[in-house]
């Protein structure tokens, strides 16, 4: 099925509900805020699908923090430019939106028995900003960051995940943004889709439609494949992140699934009642 024919079956399964879907959206390069390519117009079509939430929570691949999960406070997030060598036309990008900081105080308290800390320094960086623009392009929607501990196991995100999950019924979209497979150093500028991204890719897909979250967030069980997909994790884990807050009513909708550059999988999906 084709990105459009499967937005526009996700926009007619959205009925109105209380209940918030969860989303997974590989972001790739920061290009594509900036850029006309199939990805940012998947992430146009999609906004136009989903229901206007109380609060966006991000769950980003550029948040990385030590011994914490520290959820950003601030009243304004910053929109961060971490990056470097792109064209000044992208260091002008801005999403400006307000924060949500009494809810993040609140998500602080979720998250207490997972170190749950306050922070008011980071904002938006590119894994969030540079999806958010299309998919709430007015900004008029709260936004804040929950930051992945890079010191815990796979498991963990999935932990996170699950806490995370009520508040999804409180109008709150629980967005993450990172790559299945992420490997910058086997980059093909020809685009040719190398096999150990396509055998990860495939991997992913075939477990999370099984709902088998154990085996994703096995790193025993997925051995050399997943050292390849991911020489770091940190864009795997927002993925287990949005797996972990789903459950068994959910309904799982895929959306761009190609192989960019060779070894970054845009593989994208959406939970949904």
């Amino acid at each position: 099925m084709s990105t459009v024919q499967s937005l526009s079956a996700l926009r007619d399964r959205l009925s109105p509900s209380d209940r918030m879907p969860l989303v997974f959206l590989g972001h790739g390069s920061p290009m594509n805020a900036i850029e006309d390519t199939q990805y940012s117009r998947a992430w146009t079509e999609l906004g136009k699908t989903l229901p206007h939430p109380k609060a966006i929570l991000v769950v980003s691949a550029h948040w990385m923090t030590k011994g914490t999960t520290l959820v950003d406070v601030s009243a304004f997030p910053r929109t961060i430019h971490d990056f470097y060598g792109f064209p000044q036309e992208l260091f002008d990008q801005h999403y400006i939106a307000e924060g949500a900081p009494e809810l993040a105080r609140e998500v602080v308290s979720l998250l207490a028995s997972h170190h749950g800390e306050e922070d008011d320094t980071w904002g938006l960086d590119h894994g969030a900003w540079t999806i958010l623009k299309f998919l709430y392009p007015n900004a008029d929607v709260p936004v804040f960051q929950v930051s992945i501990d890079m010191t815990r196991d796979l498991d963990y995100q999935l932990e996170i995940g699950q806490i995370l999950s009520e508040l999804r019924d409180r109008g709150v979209l629980i967005l993450g943004s990172g790559n299945v497979v992420h490997n910058l150093r086997r980059l093909d500028w020809n685009g040719k889709p190398q096999d150990f991204a396509l055998e990860f890719d495939a991997l992913f897909a075939n477990k999370l439609e099984d709902r088998n979250f154990a085996a994703l967030a096995d790193r025993r069980g997925l051995g050399k494949l997943l050292q390849v997909a991911h020489p770091t994790v940190d864009h795997y884990l927002p993925a287990l992140t949005i797996a972990g807050a789903s459950d068994a009513k959910d309904k799982l909708t895929w959306m761009t699934d190609s192989i960019d550059l060779g070894s970054v999988s845009m593989r994208s999906f959406v939970f949904h009642a």
